[in-house]
């Protein structure tokens, strides 16, 4: 990790030479540079791709990047979770180009850090930054950091520290706090830190509220909720949104009244104006599935894509949602729709079908969907042959059950580790066999991909019969 500790001076004498020549090219314009680069980057879908060769290459074609297209280029990939590729435009602009951060710029940079390699690198980050260009922006993008990691105990010095620099102006550092203490359940410091907020004469605004309703409903108080919800709605100076309807609706649906979740959704949906955000209509989609009603999650996918939503998230809300409904065959439509058109490969959607599948062993169809994706040329991942695997031992067949979980082992990442259930399972009925030497390949198969801890690895241990392995071949 580069540090944030070089001069502005050092950056520009190393980067002018280069940009100069490229800044001044005929070959471009500002009005059709971020148009293709935008495509390029856009297009980089896999998580995996680096945005550094991309960025090289433009260069290299004799066009020019200005400092806001970068900044709205992290701002887009952020905003779709690409926080690596974010990051690596950031971390570029920073070390290799004579783009100089502004206070906001360096409190983003540490927020990706944080998303990217956790708060201990975020940490070393903010220790590089210079004590007297420690302003709000960073110490703020700090607090959020230990927040979003949970460390409670290192958020509360940051805010305590952020009072006595005269940092905490506004409710943005109290509602990070009130969401951490919310998150951790600690709702019992909710109340205090909102008095203090009242005494300091710092407003509570909509996300303050906003924390507050979460807290009622994750702590199934409907009665408080609905107190909250009616002070919302009555306060002149505060805009109720559609996010506090939604969550109303959560909290209903969680205590079974779902005629009064409804009509929370119908509300939330009057809120959704002139240019809705794609995102408003999967989130009713989501809730609607949850109060079982199909021809609600119809009319919103019909509002969504009549809107533009061709996106991959609607397609996957979408078809989560009828799974759930147990309308396979409206999935199986909104996914061959989703083939025909895809624009940008998910292996998540094709998944949601193998699940289903799956689940009702409806076997020979989640084969026939895994071979059609072989066929396009992209491989099923480990996902793909955990469902396999689960389905196969459901339905009697270990052998094939086996060898989707071996294909599942060899694709494992991180967070996308086999299933311990399913490799449980197979150790197991092999164990029950006799086949020692079955148990030993898949055991070695784990130990060598590193799938689980050492821990849950002897656990897995436990399945068999350790007495008849050959301890030098799985160790």
């Amino acid at each position: 990790m580069k540090l944030f500790l070089q001069s502005n001076l050092q950056l520009c004498r190393r980067g002018h030479q280069i940009l100069r020549d490229r800044l001044l090219s005929t070959y471009s314009s500002y009005s059709s540079a971020p148009s293709g680069l935008s495509r390029r980057i856009s297009r980089a879908g896999d998580p995996s791709v680096s945005m550094v060769p991309i960025l090289e290459k433009w260069l290299e074609e004799g066009n020019d990047i200005k400092l806001s297209e970068l900044q709205k280029f992290i701002k887009q990939l952020r905003k779709f979770r690409r926080y690596t590729q974010a990051l690596q435009i950031s971390q570029w602009m920073t070390d290799q180009r004579c783009f100089i951060l502004s206070p906001g710029d360096v409190a983003i940079q540490l927020d990706l850090i944080t998303k990217v390699y956790g708060f201990e690198e975020a940490e070393k980050y903010f220790s590089s930054i210079p004590e007297n260009s420690r302003g709000y922006q960073a110490y703020g993008a700090l607090l959020n950091c230990y927040a979003h990691t949970k460390r409670l105990e290192k958020a509360e010095a940051v805010m305590e520290k952020m009072k006595e620099l005269g940092f905490v102006k506004n409710a943005l550092p109290y509602n990070i706090m009130l969401g951490l203490y919310s998150q951790m359940g600690k709702y019992e410091k909710l109340d205090g830190l909102m008095q203090e907020m009242q005494e300091k004469g710092i407003g509570c605004d909509l996300y303050t509220f906003n924390i507050r309703l979460n807290a009622y409903v994750a702590s199934s108080d409907i009665e408080e909720m609905e107190k909250l919800l009616m002070k919302i709605e009555a306060d002149p100076l505060i805009n109720i949104d559609f996010h506090c309807y939604t969550t109303a609706a959560n909290g209903y649906l969680k205590a079974g009244l779902i005629e009064k979740a409804l009509t929370m959704l119908k509300r939330s949906e009057q809120l959704i104006s002139g240019n809705p955000k794609r995102s408003d209509y999967e989130v009713l989609l989501t809730f609607y599935a949850a109060a079982g009603n199909k021809a609600e999650v119809y009319r919103i996918w019909n509002l969504y894509k009549k809107n533009g939503g061709f996106f991959n998230l609607g397609y996957q809300r979408m078809i989560n949602s009828l799974v759930k409904l147990d309308d396979i065959a409206g999935a199986e439509r909104i996914w061959e729709e989703w083939y025909a058109w895809k624009m940008f490969f998910d292996i998540r959607i094709p998944n949601l079908m193998i699940e289903a599948y799956c689940k009702k062993g409806l076997l020979e169809k989640a084969e026939a969907l895994i071979n059609k994706i072989i066929e396009s040329g992209i491989e099923p991942d480990g996902v793909s042959w955990n469902h396999m695997a689960a389905g196969y031992y459901e339905g009697g067949q270990m052998s094939e059950a086996i060898e989707a979980i071996k294909k599942a082992i060899s694709q494992s990442k991180p967070g996308r580790k086999a299933s311990f259930h399913n490799v449980e399972v197979c150790l197991k009925y092999l164990n029950g066999q006799g086949d020692v030497e079955a148990a030993e390949e898949l055991l070695k198969m784990i130990k060598e991909n590193g799938c689980y801890s050492a821990g849950v690895y002897d656990k897995l241990l436990d399945c068999v019969n350790k007495e008849n392995l050959t301890i030098n071949k799985i160790c």
